[in-house]
C-alpha cells in the first residue's frame, strides 16, 4: 500500500457558538489542511497519483474558504452540528474532494484530511469501509 500526503493553508476567521470560552467570540486562524491518499498500484510513471494533480484539486476547495467567516458559508452557516469546528473542516473538505478523486482514473483514494488550526491542535476525518 502507498501513501501519499500533500498539504496546504488558508486563512479564515470563525466562532463557536454555544462554545463556553474565547472561541465563542469571532477569531481566526491561518488553517493547515492536510490530505493523505492510499492506494496499491502505481501508475506507468511510478506515481499513485501526481501531487500537482492533487494540488490542485485541494485549491479549488480551499479557495472557497480563504479570507472568509466560516460561520457564513455553508453548510456552516445553520450552526450546531456543522459548526465550523475542525472536526466539520475536515470532513467537508474530504467530502469534497473525494468524488474528485474517485473519478480519475487511478487505484487511489482519499484516506484522511486532516485540519490544523495551530500548530499543535488537529482534527481529522477518515471514512471508515462500510460506512456513509
Amino acid at each position: 500500500m502507498y501513501e501519499l500526503t500533500v498539504r496546504t493553508s488558508f486563512a479564515a476567521a470563525h466562532y463557536l457558538k454555544d462554545h463556553d470560552g474565547p472561541c465563542a467570540r469571532m477569531h481566526g486562524h491561518t488553517w493547515q489542511v492536510e490530505v493523505t491518499l492510499k492506494g496499491g498500484k502505481l501508475d506507468h510513471r511510478g506515481m499513485l497519483l501526481d501531487f500537482q494533480k492533487v494540488k490542485n484539486l485541494i485549491k479549488t476547495i480551499v479557495e472557497d474558504l480563504d479570507h472568509q467567516c466560516l460561520n457564513e458559508l455553508e453548510p456552516f452557516n445553520s450552526g450546531g452540528e456543522k459548526s465550523p469546528t475542525a472536526e466539520n473542516l475536515a470532513r467537508y473538505i474530504y467530502e469534497r474532494l473525494e468524488p474528485e478523486i474517485n473519478n480519475q482514473e487511478h487505484s487511489s483514494h482519499v484516506a484522511l484530511v486532516r485540519v490544523w488550526e495551530s500548530p499543535d491542535a488537529s482534527a481529522s476525518f477518515m471514512r471508515l469501509e462500510g460506512t456513509v
